[in-house]
């Protein structure tokens, strides 16, 4: 059933992840609804029950006739919504606002617009309305030897980045929680894991071919929970920053891991830097992928950006000081 648009002219659809941040979702929803209802908004919400449930609800969000979502949840929450968005064939994805309300424990793409933690503030940017439209890369790559693509919002990592999110999944699956888990699971991967040989084109130009430790594709700026290892990046000029770890004995990760979080990370003698709107990427033997934390097949990858569709809701600071920051 589609509902009447002047009943939905202004409301929002809430897509809340009971799951997510090791049970912050639920735990914390009581909260955040009744914050949501203290600034007068006017919201719907549904709990995903699965994985991908996110993807399904904002396709049927779109279908019914919302066109204001707030996802409650994670990163992983925010990549399944936006793939949502863009599958849905009701309305152009850049009709659709997006605001986050996170309870994850990564919260990357909040980091990038300044969105706040803390729920109140959180809410006051969604009740200030201030949005900017920003790129979203569709990529592609191979699952069980069939070609798929999803679209990232913020982040995709190959090589150790793949490898850590698959083990860093896995522990959060088991209900553990840490503000350092990440690097934990970071550290403990190193044991097993081996450099790869990639071979990365940027715009039809090859550019790489060599072995490497890892590789992080970007239209935002943070991944792993704080690391920036795209610090250059820009959410709304067409390309994606592209850092390629080159190979390195592994005793280096511990040496270098500051500049991993304060935005040097060019600094690092093994780190490359490329940029562009179109990136493949081949590797030897076959690198995992994960995009916006989620883990999803394997090389080889293509990257292709699209430019300015996907209208996000932003905190008060966000663009103060950047003229070419397209805030509205």
């Amino acid at each position: 059933m589609e509902l009447h648009p002047d009943f939905l002219c202004g409301r929002w659809f809430a897509i809340v992840n009971p799951v997510a941040g090791s049970g912050k979702g639920l735990a914390d929803w009581p909260i955040v609804s009744k914050h949501l209802r203290d600034a007068d908004i006017a919201f719907d919400a549904v709990f995903t029950e699965k994985k991908y449930h996110a993807t399904e609800l904002a396709v049927e969000a779109v279908n019914k006739g919302y066109r204001h979502i707030i996802v409650v949840g994670g990163d992983g929450t925010i990549h399944e919504t936006v793939h949502g968005l863009f599958i849905q064939q009701r309305c152009a994805v850049g009709d659709v606002t997006l605001a986050v309300i996170a309870v994850g424990t990564g919260n990357d793409w909040i980091r990038m617009y300044g969105i706040p933690r803390r729920y109140t503030d959180a809410i006051r940017a969604i009740k200030s309305g201030r949005t900017f439209l920003q790129d979203v890369a569709k990529v592609s790559f191979y699952e069980s030897k069939v070609h798929q693509h999803r679209y990232m919002a913020n982040v995709a990592g190959v090589g150790f980045d793949a490898f850590v999110n698959r083990g860093y999944n896995r522990v959060k699956e088991m209900g553990l929680y840490s503000k350092w888990l990440y690097l934990i699971v970071m550290f403990l991967s190193l044991i097993n894991y081996h450099n790869h040989r990639f071979k990365v084109w940027v715009d039809g130009e090859q550019v790489f071919d060599g072995g490497a430790f890892s590789g992080a594709i970007g239209i935002g700026k943070f991944n792993g929970g704080g690391m920036q290892q795209m610090p250059h990046a820009v959410a709304d000029d067409g390309l994606l920053d592209v850092t390629v770890i080159e190979k390195m004995g592994k005793i280096n990760l511990f040496r270098y891991i500051k500049k991993l979080y304060n935005g040097h990370i060019y600094d690092v003698p093994f780190a490359r830097f490329m940029r562009g709107a179109n990136i493949r990427i081949e590797s030897m033997p076959e690198s995992p992928i994960e995009i916006d934390g989620e883990a999803m097949g394997y090389a080889p990858f293509e990257f292709t950006v699209l430019e300015k569709v996907l209208r996000v809701v932003v905190g008060e600071g966000f663009g103060e000081g950047m003229p070419d920051v397209g805030v509205s």
